[in-house]
């Protein structure tokens, strides 16, 4: 059978048994389309081999393809083959759902102490709202806060006489955290400036836009971008990565893997164990630069 026509034929029987929406049978074509530029000599049913799926996961995922957009490829392609299969349009052996791929381990994106100092020197601390992003980022980075934590951080639970943030992250749990005197130094250049003039400064948010309401994650998202493009930050980054490189600077800088923990409010040592290895690849990156210069 002709490969378009063969696809055509199982999003039919999909949509007749009521399997799939018609976004998930627009989503399963375009899959498809992709999978065939990795197999451009596919014209037939005949041609296709279970080997080609395996192949072109491992492909997706050296792209950098999330891991839900691979799993969700492979469930159309095993659902395909095998539907062939039975439908006697193929021969091959059923795919099992247990040859589903492992994505790979990815280590979080993380940029060294220079590239963060251009970042901090973006936001324009003549006006207020500059004040109050170098103040976002300057704790975000100073006390690894998660984004929704940092979002919702209440003015109640800084201390800024002993420097401590109280947060309640996932599960409600309570941990408190330090907070560095470069964070504190704008944290009260933002609380003394412009939230003491802003119309919401008796919300129990810290952090608010010009009208007083909670800063939203899609500003700070967007915020963080632009600012990395106008440091001429290369890497990817978003406000999540502030929380890795917390945690990866302060493990090269001799801190223990289990106060790392804690102030990240990891329930599992396993979970902060990852930037242990970011730690020794940024290590062993700059001895091999070094050691390439010899």
């Amino acid at each position: 059978m002709e490969i378009h026509e063969s696809l055509e034929y199982f999003l039919q029987n999909l949509r007749l048994e009521n399997v799939a929406s018609k976004a998930t049978v627009e989503d399963y074509r375009e899959d498809f389309k992709i999978f065939l530029r990795s197999f451009p000599d596919v014209k037939d049913t005949k041609d296709l081999d279970e080997d080609m799926i395996p192949t072109f996961l491992r492909e997706e995922d050296n792209n950098g393809m999330a891991a839900a957009t691979i799993l969700r490829r492979y469930s159309f392609l095993r659902h395909y083959f095998n539907f062939l299969s039975a439908e006697g349009i193929r021969k091959g052996r059923p795919i099992s759902y247990d040859d589903k791929p492992k994505p790979a381990k990815r280590l979080p994106v993380v940029i060294d102490e220079e590239d963060i100092n251009r970042l901090f020197a973006m936001p324009d601390l003549t006006k207020d709202n500059g004040i109050r992003d170098r103040a976002m980022l300057e704790v975000m980075y100073a006390t690894g806060l998660r984004v929704s934590e940092l979002l919702s951080l209440q003015f109640k639970n800084v201390n800024l006489t002993d420097g401590l943030v109280t947060v309640y992250g996932k599960g409600n749990k309570e941990r408190t955290v330090p907070i560095s005197s470069f964070a504190l130094e704008y944290l009260e250049k933002y609380v003394n400036g412009p939230r003491a003039r802003n119309p919401g400064h008796r919300s129990n948010v810290l952090f608010l836009n010009r009208e007083g309401k909670p800063i939203s994650r899609n500003y700070f998202f967007v915020q963080v971008k632009r600012y990395a493009a106008a440091a001429g930050i290369e890497a990817s980054i978003s406000p999540h990565t502030l929380r890795h490189c917390f945690a990866t600077h302060l493990l090269e800088n001799g801190a223990s893997l289990r106060a790392v923990q804690e102030m990240l409010g990891h329930a599992k040592i396993a979970t902060t164990q990852i930037y242990t290895e970011v730690s020794t690849r940024r290590i062993m990156s700059a001895y091999d630069l070094y050691a390439s210069r010899k």
